[in-house]
């Protein structure tokens, strides 16, 4: 959004045009993009959930707004269920296209993660990668 330094008759107003300047960057700072999580969930299924756990964190500790389908849908999903997982991978995919950025964790990339990497590369939306140990890699 632009602020014009002029008021609605044209004239200089620089008292206002410092004031609205002020309030944007106020509401910029507020700002917090939605960021999905992408993490193994099956395999060691306590050890994952633990790590997503973590990684939603760090992403709230860097002021985003952490979406983690695979903290949620397996309350009440079974995973071990073919149709029930597709459902669960299905609906994390649209859950993925209301986000602003995909964040990738960890070394392994499991068959669901590729295809929500996948997904997100098709919508040009970013995909960032870091370790288990939440540092940032450069792919």
């Amino acid at each position: 959004m632009r602020i014009d330094p002029k008021n609605a008759e044209r004239y200089d107003d620089p008292t206002c045009y410092m004031a609205m300047v002020a309030i944007a960057k106020e509401e910029r700072k507020r700002f917090k993009p939605l960021v999905y999580i992408c993490s193994p969930y099956a395999g060691d299924i306590e050890t994952n959930t633990e790590n997503a756990r973590k990684y939603c964190r760090f992403a709230y500790r860097s002021h985003a707004i952490p979406v983690a389908p695979h903290l949620l849908y397996p309350q009440f999903l079974n995973d071990a269920d073919p149709d029930e997982r597709e459902d669960g991978l299905f609906m994390g995919l649209v859950l993925l296209g209301k986000c602003r950025e995909l964040w990738v964790f960890g070394e392994n990339i499991s068959s669901g993660m590729q295809a929500e990497i996948t997904k997100a590369k098709s919508r040009n939306m970013p995909v960032r990668y870091f370790t288990n140990d939440l540092k940032e890699e450069r792919v």
